[in-house]
Formats: structure tokens, C-alpha cells, sequence
């Protein structure tokens, strides 16, 4: 299917800016097929299942449908839960975020019914409810429905699974009968084709039903990560597993330059490719990738259709992506020609239970993994080095190499072991050419085993101890015990951490805060 752009959809500016910054690149099948069609005033029936966008399909048409002048109920989206409700609401939310004027109301359930009817007295334009909740405010009378221009049955399989056919068909038939309906259903038993039959006019079926898509040879992974973690979280995959060439997906062509950016910033041979590029810079890009010259291509959903090389060892979810068949699309990339891929996907938050979704579509089983130290870094780059080592003694002949050896060690005081080792640091590339030295931080004044790290921030901002220990703790991951001594004075505190953990510490507490306040860290000096 060819590619649907949302600024070719004639979306109001205020609209399209909040879907470009929500980073939806190219709208979803069922975007693309049902929104033009409801956007028409017709009536719709989709197919379509959880993942597949279907909110944004019916969300945006309905945006653009309402006044924001008016304060009268319009639009009336229903949904068989309490948690698909909140959902649909809060994405509802982000898509008018620009537009001034219209206010968004969830009601279901469970939820104190006063605090609902004192939202509605003050004048909402689209409610998403849940059918009994529905039902009890129009008994109340504190749903005025007469302006009503627009009914959405979401997810209308399941609602009628939950028993709720006799609700749904008593509120259709208290809504102005010249009104659009548009209804959302994974399946289509003989009750939706009723419902469809007496209360939508000449609906137009729009289906879009997901391939059965399956990853094979690929190992798949998920980090949970703090967002501005990302970038460092990458970069240690990248230097502990060494792909021979990567690919990394954004959400947003904005993501993709800033990420391109800062890997060059890091060293890494990096280029982006997002649907801005004029195709003579996506040309050089692509044959820049595909003879390794770029060892990471970092790419929109869009941009990165039609790649098609062999050798992509690694893909990265930067984002997570919108769709779940886009998940496939991305990890599809490796493992190809018989080997192994890795697939790895950095997951903020609540995006945990999307991740579930995907797992689910895909039948295949994404593990959870801790985010790697500097040390595991360090431990997984030597192992691979010693095991290429193994292959050439097992494979080459050596001899002419160890009379060398032999040579020196009778000329210098220094052992066999001391010359692997040295080989070793060089080949890993933590030498001082790197410009950092990880570990040596020199005396800070710590015990033995610890690095002293000094904070701008004290008793005289309200710090308590526990403030200290938890931010250190939560920012970095590392368990709260392992914190050493804790020492406070009026404006700045002294704080001792394991010396393998201290550069994680500082890579996580850059730009952190601690009682709303940002701070600085770095190694204390000792005098």
C-alpha cells in the first residue's frame, strides 16, 4: 500500500503540528483507508485490531468535526473499559493539545459521579465513556445529547462480549438520528453486523486485518530506561556487542538528526535518513551503509522502507514504535541469510504495556535485561576479543610471532602475562588515545575500593541524607545499599560510591535534580 503522509490529509495546521510532534511520520493502514472516508461525514465500519492506530483513525476526523466555539456535547466516543477510556482520552488530548477551546472528558465506573457531573455543567464537547456510565448520566439528565453529531463504538466486539448489547442499543437510539457513526471492531459476529444494520446508514467497510508476521533468528531484548538516558544506554550496546553494521529507528525525523548528531559527537561512524533528505543525500547515505563505510544508520519508519541489506547485525528501537506490525518490519532487518540477529528495544514508562501488545502480535517472547555498566561493557568486549584470539591459535601458525615474543621477554623484566594483557587493553581501546580514562579517578580521599564524589548542593536547600542516597541510587540503578559514607555540610555534600559504579553514577546523575533543584557531580579532590 503506498505511503499516506498525515500533511497530505488537509488536517487543520494545529492538528498536524500535535501529530508530527506525537512523531507519526505516515499514518497507519487503518489511518490512512478510514480517515478520509470519515472525514466525508460517511458512516464506517473497521476492522481493525489493537495496535493498528485506530484511535488517531477516528480521533483526528472528530477534531476536525468540532467546534471549539461551541460548549455543547458533540461527540461521544464509547469503550468497554475504564482503561481503555483514560487511553483513548489521553491521546485525544495530545492530538488538540495546539487547539484552543475544546476540552476532552473521560466518565466510567468507579469514578466519583459528582466530580463528573460538575465537569460537564462547566461545558465539554467529547466525552469517551464507558456504555453503564453512559447509560447513568442520561438517566440523571446531566448528559444533554441533543447536539450530538457524532457516536464512536470502540473496540464494539468486546463491549458486547461485557454485556453491554442493551446499553449501546438504548443509547443509539437517544442520539439524534442525523448523526455519523462510526464503529471499530477486531471481529464482526452476526450481533456487530446487527447493530451495524439498524443504527449506521450505507457504512463502508474498511478492513484492515494484520498479517500473521513472525521473527525468526533474532534475539530480541527490552531496557527499561529513563528517557535521557537513552543516548548512553546506546552507545555502551553499540561498544559491547560491536555490530557490524546497526540500524536504529525514531519516531521523529527531529529524534533522528539529534541522535545522528550526538553519536558523531561520541565517534561513532553514524548518518540518519528521514523523508526531509532530498534523495541525493539519501542516495550517499544508503551507499554509504551498504559498503560500511556508515556503521549505524539511524531512520524514521518511513525513511528506512526498501533497505535491504544482508549484513545489519543489530537493530535498535530507539522509540518504540507506533504500530505493532512496524515492530516486525524493523526487526525484519536482521538475522537475515541464516544468521542471528539482536534486536533491542528501549522501553520509557508505561510503553511496558505496549511492549506486552507487541509480544502478543508477534507470538515471540521480547526478555527483560538490566542496563549494562561500564564494567559489563569492558567484560563483553574483552570476551569477544579473547574469543577471535582462541580462532587464531587454533588457526594460524603462530611461531614466527612467539619467537618475537620470546626475543623481548629475554631483553625486558616483564612476564608473557604482562604483554597479553597490554595487547588486550589496546585491542579493547580504553588506552588514554580515548581520551577518558573510566576508572582512574585518582585519590578523591574515599576508602579503599570507593570513589568520593562531590555535590553542589546541602543542608541550607532542605538535603536530607535520604535525599542523596535516593537519587544516587534511583538515577543510576545501582541498589542503595552499595552507598557508601554520606557526608553534609551547609552547601554541598560528599558522597562515596564503588569505584566500578562511579562513572554510571556521573553519566546518570548529569543534569538530574534532587528537591526540584539541578545539580552538579563530579569526582571530589582531595588535598
Amino acid at each position: 500500500m503506498e505511503t499516506v503522509r498525515f500533511e497530505d490529509l488537509g488536517l487543520r495546521p494545529q492538528i498536524l503540528r500535535a501529530v508530527m510532534e506525537m512523531g507519526f511520520e505516515a499514518a497507519t493502514p487503518i489511518q490512512a483507508r478510514a480517515m478520509p472516508i470519515i472525514m466525508e461525514g460517511r458512516d464506517v465500519i473497521g476492522q481493525a485490531q489493537t495496535g493498528t492506530g485506530k484511535t488517531a483513525a477516528f480521533g483526528i476526523p472528530l477534531l476536525e468535526k468540532i467546534d471549539p466555539k461551541s460548549k455543547k456535547l458533540q461527540a461521544l466516543v464509547l469503550c468497554p473499559t475504564r482503561e481503555l477510556a483514560i487511553q483513548v482520552a489521553d491521546e485525544i488530548r495530545r492530538l488538540c493539545r495546539f487547539m484552543h477551546g475544546i476540552k476532552v472528558l473521560p466518565i466510567y465506573g468507579g469514578q466519583d459521579i459528582g466530580k463528573q457531573i460538575r465537569s460537564l455543567k462547566g461545558g465539554i464537547q467529547l466525552i469517551i465513556g464507558t456504555p453503564g456510565r453512559v447509560m447513568d448520566h442520561m438517566r440523571r439528565h446531566t448528559l444533554k445529547l441533543e447536539n450530538l453529531h457524532t457516536v464512536v463504538l470502540d473496540e464494539a466486539d468486546e463491549m458486547l462480549n461485557m454485556g453491554f448489547r442493551e446499553d449501546i442499543e438504548d443509547i443509539l437510539k437517544e442520539v439524534p438520528e442525523e448523526r455519523q457513526t462510526i464503529l471499530f471492531s477486531a471481529t464482526m459476529p452476526k450481533p456487530i453486523l446487527e447493530i451495524t444494520k439498524n443504527y449506521q446508514k450505507n457504512a463502508e467497510l474498511v478492513k484492515v486485518v494484520k498479517k500473521e508476521l513472525t521473527v525468526q533468528n533474532i534475539d530480541q531484548y527490552y531496557y527499561e530506561v529513563k528517557a535521557k538516558n537513552k543516548e548512553e544506554v546506546l552507545s555502551r550496546l553499540l561498544d559491547m556487542y560491536n555490530p557490524k553494521l546497526s540500524l536504529v529507528f525514531c519516531n521523529t525525523k527531529r529524534r533522528v538528526d539529534e541522535l545522528t548528531s550526538a553519536l558523531q559527537g561520541r565517534g561513532y561512524f553514524a548518518e540518519g535518513l528521514h523523508g526531509d533528505m532530498k534523495q541525493s543525500q539519501r542516495d550517499r547515505v544508503m551507499n554509504g551503509f551498504r559498503n560500511g563505510k556508515t556503521e549505524i544508520l539511524i531512520a524514521t519508519d518511513v525513511a528506512a522502507r526498501g533497505i535491504d541489506v544482508d549484513d545489519v547485525e543489530a537493530v535498535f528501537n530507539y522509540d518504540l514504535p507506533q504500530d505493532d506490525e512496524y515492530y516486525v518490519h524493523r526487526i525484519g532487518r536482521t538475522g537475515r541469510a541464516g544468521r542471528v540477529g539482536k534486536a533491542f528495544t528501549f522501553i520509557v514508562g508505561k510503553e511496558v504495556y505496549k511492549l506486552k501488545d507487541i509480544q502478543r502480535y508477534c507470538k515471540t517472547k521480547i526478555y527483560a535485561q538490566p542496563i549494562p555498566s561500564l564494567n559489563d561493557v569492558s567484560a563483553i568486549k574483552a570476551d569477544k576479543i579473547l574469543n577471535n584470539i582462541t580462532s587464531l591459535i587454533q588457526n594460524e601458525d603462530l611461531r614466527s610471532m612467539v619467537e618475537i615474543i620470546e626475543q623481548r621477554l629475554n631483553e625486558e623484566d616483564y612476564t608473557a602475562m604482562d604483554i597479553a594483557a597490554a595487547f588486550l587493553k589496546q585491542a579493547m581501546g580504553t588506552t588514554e588515545a580515548d581520551g577518558e580514562k573510566p576508572y582512574d579517578f585518582g585519590d578523591t580521599g574515599a576508602e579503599e575500593g570507593m570513589v568520593r564524589l562531590f555535590i553542589n548542593i546541602g543542608k541550607k536547600q532542605n538535603v536530607r541524607p535520604g535525599d542523596i542516597l535516593g537519587a544516587v541510587a534511583g538515577e543510576s540503578g545501582m541498589p542503595g545499599k552499595l552507598v557508601g559514607c554520606i557526608d553534609m555540610y551547609d552547601k554541598y555534600t560528599f558522597v562515596e560510591v564503588p569505584k566500578d559504579r562511579a562513572m554510571d553514577v556521573l553519566h546518570a546523575m548529569d543534569h538530574a535534580k534532587i528537591k526540584g533543584k539541578e545539580i552538579n557531580i563530579e569526582p571530589a579532590n582531595h588535598k
